[in-house]
């Protein structure tokens, strides 16, 4: 696979793997993320993957821009193929209750599907995490079945309830905090997604593997969710 190296401050450099959304270029990202933090190359600050993309800060006291990129290029070029077998599989328990799925009526009809039509459709697949961000513990996963693929809400709601779970084009994720957003809400998790306790503060990882397992309102409940 060829990749292109940008230039994205004085101090960064950006690795483009490709310019759409697939998953067999995000097990490239996640190969690459993954041989670069085993190196754990002195001068390089920061490693920030996304769909495509790999973002590199690094030192520029210590490495000129060309220095960087083949430094990378090389520890890519000897990475180890990213074995899905041997990846974690994290089981997230999902309450999908039309009290905390606010906008699960909204997408069966807009897909002319039933309610519980689009709760197995998003409960069967394997996820993967493509990314961490906007916010601390927000997993970006894909990709969703595309019977539900759907746009982001018109007008975003100010406030999106702790441990939502949502959709948005062919992606899922979960609200680690209250916060505004304009993702389309299927469920609710009681499960914590940020928390001082994780190994960076997030539940989930870049590469991790997401299954959703639904449960009822009183296991919800049980569990620590709040409606």
């Amino acid at each position: 696979m060829n990749i292109e190296f940008r230039v994205a401050s004085e101090s960064s450099v950006i690795l483009y793997f490709g310019s759409t959304i697939d998953p067999l270029i995000a097990k490239e990202v996640q190969k690459a993320y993954k041989a670069l933090k085993k190196a754990k190359i002195e001068g390089f600050f920061e490693i920030i993957p996304s769909y495509a993309s790999l973002l590199v800060s690094f030192d520029v006291l210590r490495y000129a821009f060309d220095e960087v990129c083949a430094q990378i290029e090389n520890i890519i070029s000897h990475a180890d193929h990213v074995d899905e077998a041997v990846q974690s599989i994290v089981s997230i328990p999902v309450y999908y209750g039309l009290d905390v799925g606010l906008d699960l009526e909204m997408l069966a009809e807009e897909k002319n599907l039933q309610v519980q039509e689009v709760i197995d459709l998003h409960v069967k697949e394997l996820y993967s995490v493509y990314a961490i961000g906007f916010a601390p513990g927000f997993a970006y996963m894909g990709q969703i079945d595309e019977r539900l693929a759907t746009s982001r809400l018109a007008n975003p709601r100010k406030s999106v309830p702790k441990g939502s779970v949502a959709i948005a084009d062919r992606q899922t994720a979960i609200y680690p905090l209250q916060s505004p957003g304009g993702w389309k809400i299927l469920g609710r998790t009681p499960k914590a997604m940020f928390d001082v306790r994780y190994d960076g503060l997030s539940l989930l990882h870049v590469g991790d593997k997401v299954r959703f397992e639904p449960i009822s309102k009183e296991q919800f409940l049980m569990l620590g969710g709040e409606l």
